[in-house]
């Protein structure tokens, strides 16, 4: 089976069976809140991974794997017990002290100990509390629709960037160094595409997407874009480390991080600019 056959096989059975999941709000989402907690713990393997094939030294991947998952769980039992989600963020300044205090105490050799504290953080910040912000988005009003209408946002953005790059966009190729087989054609295709998907999800559901569509039309643009800058900050990630693909395990897509990067920064830029929009 080619690689587009694979990818759209992916795209139409994945997007309904995540969609499906969003939908099943039983005890705040549960569903949806263990496949972020695998999701972050793949994604951080993948992640750590990459770095130690470069060479790059980090603390035991046990230790890190389990800070990452410390940030979506305890993002959920927050949650779930009505606790305020201001200490997430306590949580992650706290493992990176505790990180730092560790090194101080156990390390024999200092050569790499900025590396270890360095890569280990941004391993934590990147698979675990950036996606911990898709937690906190099953607190919100209408939950199911919300988190929805910003998946809807990324995948959109995501499939027909790549749709309206492999039509139109040839002569605009590489532009990007981080990716050179994108488009500008393809990313201005995605971008719009998302925010007309965002208004089409309104006409349907007018009783719950009240918000104006200037406004949409904002917040489309602007988690759109961060969708677009996930997937170039992966692509920049890969390359540094000299992979092609962070993983193997979803067909057509690579690996985890591959199928989550643009979500990953997408879903604070969504949730910070809800807050403001709506």
């Amino acid at each position: 089976m080619s690689k587009v056959a694979k990818r759209l096989l992916t795209f139409f059975i994945g997007v309904p069976l995540v969609l499906a999941i969003v939908f099943c709000d039983y005890l705040n989402h549960l569903p949806l809140q263990i496949a972020l907690g695998v999701f972050a713990v793949l994604g951080a393997n993948e992640f750590y991974n990459m770095l130690t094939e470069k060479g790059v030294v980090l603390f035991n991947k046990e230790i890190v794997l389990i800070g990452t998952a410390l940030l979506p769980f305890t993002c959920y039992i927050f949650i779930l017990f009505g606790l305020s989600l201001d200490i997430t963020p306590w949580l992650f300044i706290s493992i990176i002290i505790l990180f730092m205090g560790f090194e101080c105490f156990t390390a024999k050799d200092f050569e790499h100990s900025a590396s270890k504290i360095a890569y280990s953080m941004l391993t934590i910040f990147y698979t675990g509390f950036l996606l911990s912000f898709l937690s906190r988005m099953t607190l919100l009003p209408d939950s199911k629709y919300i988190i929805s209408l910003f998946l809807i946002f990324v995948f959109m953005c995501d499939s027909f960037a790549w749709f309206f790059g492999i039509l139109f966009g040839k002569s605009t190729r590489g532009y990007v160094a981080a990716s050179p087989n994108k488009s500008l054609v393809g990313f201005a295709g995605g971008i719009l595409s998302s925010i007309g998907c965002g208004l089409l999800f309104k006409y349907i559901f007018p009783e719950i997407i009240t918000v104006s569509n200037v406004n949409l039309c904002i917040l489309g643009f602007i988690t759109a874009l961060s969708a677009v800058i996930g997937d170039l900050i992966e692509s920049v990630f890969k390359r540094s480390c000299g992979v092609k693909d962070s993983g193997n395990l979803i067909p057509g897509r690579g690996g985890i991080l591959d199928s989550i990067d643009s979500i990953v920064i997408a879903a604070p830029i969504f949730y910070i600019g809800y807050n403001f929009l709506f």
